[in-house]
């Protein structure tokens, strides 16, 4: 096996620094060879399988891999036999001759399956159709053979999944019965210790809570857009990441030129990655790029990257700088792709520092002054909190549970809370708890969460007097009136005693960058990184060959909690519970995006959650955190905790007048666990 290859496998399978077993790098190779795959085609399927079975951890063995393999093979298999009938319905040529009962009169077979006297086609032949049992739970391959055939090289895995939900073939598992609670199926920096909780809880909060983001610019009129304002928008976006280009690699104004004007010299072109096509993915024949009014007239030119030797990643929306040339006039030959500037890392006084570290210690009465005060514990977890077959919130219920067992300082929760797209949300077919004295006619949506889901913070606040509880709203949520992003928080005025929160619960905007003592923390409830994942266009050698990494890095080049535009069809992200089956989709308000981007400086920590698999990463001194969903559609998912902890400062820098950096990722443990 060649070096390059098992270094390329290393890099797209391995997890941290432990390269690949010797067996699984043989069993890795074998389906390469079977059928004809890069490593990286590899890897997409690899993944894809690993959302259709829900594999959380995503760990490589000789057993799952072969499991793989034979869900290529039947895939393969599939396709074969549709091909098959495709031929041999194509030599056709007579008509078609029907089934028809005799002595019925029905000459053409019009009545056919219709009435008792004419039984349909597959009641004739009976013989051939093995009658099966309502009762009995159709077994896994009984289900494939009924599906509808599809390539091996589809590209969603979510369809399978689909139709075994849609047949019923994956049961629903109650909580109780919920399969490893607590493992730990991720760990960042291992090497330090997670935190053992105090005997009792602190005497004052820990934490101190300040905003970078605007809140009240997120209280803006929805579904007013008007389509002036949002072209001026994407403009002004390609504008201002020219002038950062500019003073980033000072290069002179004339240099920069349109991409789509035909010119005889090399010059630098910004403008924004699109699609010549409003259906299928971006792909190299599709790309062009997107010009603002001010530098190309809005024109698009399609793209070349043939000298780029295949290291490109591109995706719809982002904005880049090209560097090549228009000799013809109907096409821009890209020579260079340069490297957007990113904002500086987060940056603190020592003074400050130093007032973060002692609040860590709980309050002035606090004992062993002399010892490192006790590191941060922060809980994350994000919506949905109930499977599909109830609206007990059980997970949610577990996972305060835990906050209150380990006295956490910081408990953030995103939404959705009472998720639109739950079958029995959109039903209305449930009931109140027996508590909830309240009249049927008078209840509302705010009365569901004031009995489901307030009573597990309220009790979770009576154990733990000092926890700060973040809540963030998402534009699937029931209750939250504001149902565009940028996301306005809860309307504590309006909901608050409706909703019967704790004093202790904050309310926050989607997206939302705030301090949490040092630590900048950006968090945003709208899945980003499943629309990067299935939009982007990456090439065979790509500057970042690691996926997550990969999509992680786009939101902070981009500086954007939401960089992608237009989004992805909703039709092509995960199956909702209704009836209908069609998720709510991502709802964009453009004319005000601008309050998706982030402050003034790279955020420590950036939160999203996401319905790719939970994981946890450094990319460009961020600290990324994808929790998973707390409840799956039919099971438990998924949480991240992590321990913080405090700032270490040296003589010299205590004394120092210069701003300190925060090290967040160097100092934090963070661990995606199952609840």
């Amino acid at each position: 096996m060649a070096e390059a290859e098992i270094r390329e496998l290393n890099e797209r399978f391995a997890s941290g620094d432990k390269p690949l077993e010797h067996n699984v790098l043989v069993e890795l190779r074998s389906i390469m060879n079977l059928h004809s795959l890069s490593a990286q085609d590899l890897f997409f399927k690899w993944e894809s399988y690993c959302i259709k079975m829900e594999m959380d951890d995503m760990k490589l063995s000789v057993e799952t891999l072969e499991a793989l393999k034979q869900d290529l093979l039947d895939a393969l298999e599939r396709s074969n036999r549709s091909h098959q009938v495709h031929i041999k319905a194509e030599k056709r040529t007579g008509a078609t001759p029907r089934a028809v009962a005799k002595n019925t009169g029905d000459v053409f077979g019009m009545l056919e399956g219709m009435v008792p006297s004419t039984p349909g086609t597959r009641k004739l032949n009976k013989s051939a159709t093995k009658k099966s049992n309502p009762l009995e739970t159709p077994s896994i391959s009984r289900v494939k053979s009924d599906l509808p055939s599809s390539s091996p090289d589809y590209k969603s895995p979510l369809r399978l999944e689909s139709q075994l939900e849609s047949l019923k073939a994956i049961p629903a598992i109650s909580f109780n019965d919920r399969h490893n609670p607590g493992e730990i199926i991720e760990v960042l920096n291992e090497h330090l210790r997670p935190t053992e909780p105090p005997i009792a809880p602190f005497g004052e909060p820990r934490v101190k809570l300040m905003a970078a983001s605007d809140q009240k610019k997120l209280s803006y009129k929805t579904m007013a857009m008007k389509s002036s304002e949002a072209s001026e928008i994407l403009d002004d976006r390609i504008d201002e990441f020219m002038t950062l280009v500019r003073d980033e690699y000072g290069i002179d104004e004339e240099e920069f030129g349109s991409a789509a004007s035909q010119s005889t010299a090399d010059i630098v072109a910004i403008g924004r990655i699109a699609s010549d096509s409003s259906e299928g993915r971006l792909n190299i024949s599709s790309l062009v790029l997107e010009t603002s009014r001010r530098t190309g007239n809005g024109r698009r030119i399609p793209l070349k990257l043939e000298e780029l030797n295949e290291r490109y990643q591109f995706f719809p929306g982002q904005i880049v700088a090209v560097r090549g040339i228009n000799s013809s006039g109907k096409e821009f030959v890209v020579r260079e792709v340069l490297d957007i500037p990113l904002l500086h890392s987060a940056a603190s006084a020592p003074a400050a520092m130093k007032g973060h570290r002692e609040r860590l210690r709980g309050g002035p009465d606090a004992m062993d002054l002399d010892d490192e005060p006790a590191p941060l514990n922060i809980i994350i977890g994000s919506g949905p909190y109930s499977a599909d077959d109830n609206l007990d919130f059980e997970p949610l219920h577990a996972l305060c549970g835990q906050a209150a067992d380990s006295i956490a300082d910081v408990l953030i929760l995103t939404g959705p809370f009472i998720d639109i797209d739950h079958p029995l949300i959109a039903t209305g077919d449930f009931d109140l708890p027996e508590e909830a004295m309240v009249e049927p006619d008078t209840a509302n949506m705010s009365t569901v969460f004031r009995y489901m889901i307030s009573p597990a913070l309220n009790r979770l606040t009576a154990a733990n007097p000092h926890i700060t509880i973040l809540l963030i709203p998402s534009t699937r949520d029931v209750i939250a009136k504001h149902v565009s992003w940028p996301q306005e928080p809860f309307s504590r005025k309006e909901l608050g005693l409706g909703l019967g929160l704790p004093k202790a619960a904050r309310l926050i905007g989607n997206p939302m960058t705030l301090s949490i003592n040092e630590m900048v923390l950006g968090i945003s409830s709208q899945d980003a990184l499943w629309d990067l994942r299935h939009e982007e266009l990456v090439g065979g050698k790509p500057a970042t060959p690691n996926l997550m990494s990969r999509i992680c890095r786009y939101l902070i080049e981009q500086r954007h909690y939401f960089p992608i535009f237009p989004p992805v069809d909703r039709l092509k992200l995960p199956k909702a519970g209704t009836a209908e089956g069609l998720p709510t989709g991502v709802v964009l308000d453009t004319s005000y995006l601008k309050l998706g981007e982030m402050v003034n400086v790279r955020p420590d920590v950036v939160v999203i959650p996401s319905a790719l698999p939970p994981f946890t990463r450094v990319v460009e001194s961020v600290l990324v955190i994808n929790p998973g969903h707390l409840s799956k559609r039919r099971g438990a998912g998924t949480y991240a905790r992590m321990t913080l902890y405090p700032p270490k400062l040296t003589e010299d820098e205590a004394s120092s007048a210069e701003l300190l950096g925060h090290n967040v990722f160097e100092r934090a443990r963070v661990e995606i666990t199952r609840i």
